[in-house]
């Protein structure tokens, strides 16, 4: 079977796909009710726009078309920005994985630890500021037990 591509080449993946990004079946995604909207790959937003849309499809339980969003902005917003918008696109994917029942990501990595430690780090920070934080709590485990 031939990938689907833009015009200019570029490989892109026309399958529909569930609320949570895995692709359906062609032949059956053509009469799915499930095939959530998709995340159009050539999107260009703002980024007050892809805060907003990426809140309402976290919330919705769609993280993977948040992820889109997401990565919309990190790739076409203004380069000051695109490290916040990459770590975020990075945050939903891992999201993604968490709520297809895959907690325990490749390689022994500990997806819901990880989650948890960056949630906790990101309260001490918004509560004591980057200053009340020493450095080796910014360094939480990707491989940690849990």
């Amino acid at each position: 079977m031939t990938r689907d591509r833009d015009p200019s080449g570029r490989p892109r993946n026309a399958r529909p796909r569930d609320g949570l990004g895995r692709p359906l079946d062609r032949a059956a995604a053509d009469s799915a009710a499930d095939a959530a909207d998709r995340i159009p790959d050539d999107l260009v937003i703002t980024g007050a726009e892809a805060a907003a849309l990426a809140d309402r499809l976290l919330r919705d339980g769609r993280p993977f078309h948040a992820h889109e969003v997401l990565e919309a902005a990190w790739k076409t917003g203004p380069a000051g920005e695109r490290d916040l918008w990459q770590g975020l696109a990075q945050i939903a994917v891992g999201l993604t994985h968490a709520r297809r029942g895959n907690a325990r990501g490749p390689f022994g990595m500990n997806i819901a630890f990880f989650l948890a430690a960056a949630d906790d780090l990101a309260a001490r920070i918004e509560r004591d500021g980057l200053d009340g934080i020493p450095p080796a709590d910014l360094s939480p485990r990707l491989l940690g037990a849990g």
